[in-house]
């Protein structure tokens, strides 16, 4: 469907945005850009509630641009493409993640790792390569190059479904790159929160042998019971992370708050890996020493490629993962932002943008 006269020029948007580092949201009205040629244009059904956005609306991070309209999780319907779109048509349901642009031509990109690209655009709160900042998708619409906009699979839930978008690729590309996916592998995860559940749905999904690590006794039936762990600590009882000194392949440390990782490093095995998808808002404290006893391995890994989260989505449909979480209207955002502070929710807030967005 080639452009038609009205998006010639920029489009109106309304959506939620902050203008401060109260991190408050209120109604905005904005622009998007007019649908290029290489463009799919889609109406926002459904966006989840990352823990990035409470930092990037508060700027706690320090990367910032004010209005900011959060929000990389997105799920929608194809309303229009740009001429030359072969990917997608009109009524296609569709997915954006995290990213929303590259420089498509240097070596990171052309090997599929767009998110580590130099000239990466994010989702929102980014500037990009006209020079406007990116809106993300508590919004009631959203545009974004073909190239950046996923196929969503026919079985896969939109609501459940979209934080994959950002949880499903933080997790399922570091369990894959450090060969963590391999039956019989002992994972343990870092934290039971909105990365972390999901975390561990995908490294059971692999075959592996997932323990929970976490500071709260009290999700240890969630954890066994209701998301299929076979083991759990508590990270602050002394007596259980010393019996399991040396017993893990690698660890996927999930917390975004300050914490030790002396203590995880101890419970890798000969070139274990401690991989950190979590970013805490001040630095870690690392003795080089518990690195060189045993040959291990401290990394990060950041979302991943857009093959790799097209990949993700078809694993995740095939294998029956989605998040849990609890759908909620789009002006109960401010509210949901306070309990997320408190770890208040099981275990992602998801909005119903389409059915309750007022535009007026």
């Amino acid at each position: 469907m080639a452009k038609s006269p009205e998006t010639e020029h920029p489009v109106q948007a309304f959506g939620y945005a902050a203008s401060d580092t109260s991190g408050t949201l209120a109604p905005f009205k904005f622009s998007r850009r007019a649908t290029g040629d290489y463009d799919v244009r889609f109406k926002v059904l459904y966006c989840g509630v990352c823990h990035s956005d409470l930092h990037m609306v508060k700027n706690e991070w320090g990367m910032t641009t004010y209005p900011i309209v959060p929000g990389h999780e997105i799920v929608g319907k194809v309303t229009e493409v740009g001429s030359r779109v072969e990917k997608f048509k009109v009524g296609d349901i569709v997915g954006v993640g995290c990213l929303v642009g590259s420089c498509r031509s240097c070596e990171i990109c052309n090997d599929n790792y767009e998110n580590n690209c130099a000239k990466q655009v994010q989702t929102y709160s980014f500037t990009n390569i006209d020079g406007t900042i990116t809106y993300g998708g508590y919004a009631d619409s959203m545009v974004a190059d073909q190239h950046f906009v996923l196929r969503w699979p026919e079985n896969l839930p939109l609501d459940s479904g979209a934080p994959l978008l950002c949880a499903g690729i933080t997790t399922y590309s570091p369990l894959r790159y450090h060969g963590l996916d391999k039956p019989g592998t002992k994972v343990g995860i870092v934290g039971l929160g909105g990365l972390g559940h999901v975390a561990v749905k995908m490294a059971k999904a692999f075959g592996a042998h997932v323990t929970v690590i976490s500071t709260s006794a009290s999700k240890k039936q969630e954890a066994l019971g209701k998301l299929g762990a076979d083991e759990f600590l508590v990270s602050s009882d002394t007596d259980q992370m010393q019996a399991a000194v040396g017993t893990l392949h690698g660890i996927i440390d999930t917390v975004s708050a300050a914490h030790p990782v002396v203590p995880l490093l101890e419970l890798l095995k000969l070139n274990g890996k401690l991989v950190m998808v979590g970013a805490p808002e001040k630095p870690l404290e690392l003795p080089v020493f518990p690195l060189l006893m045993g040959r291990k391995v401290l990394a990060g890994s950041n979302i991943g490629g857009l093959k790799e989260t097209q990949e993700m989505l078809d694993f995740a449909t095939q294998h029956n993962i989605t998040a849990d979480v609890e759908v909620i209207p789009v002006d109960y955002v401010n509210t949901a932002m306070e309990r997320l502070v408190k770890s208040d929710v099981r275990y992602r807030f998801v909005i119903d943008v389409a059915n309750t967005l007022k535009t007026e």
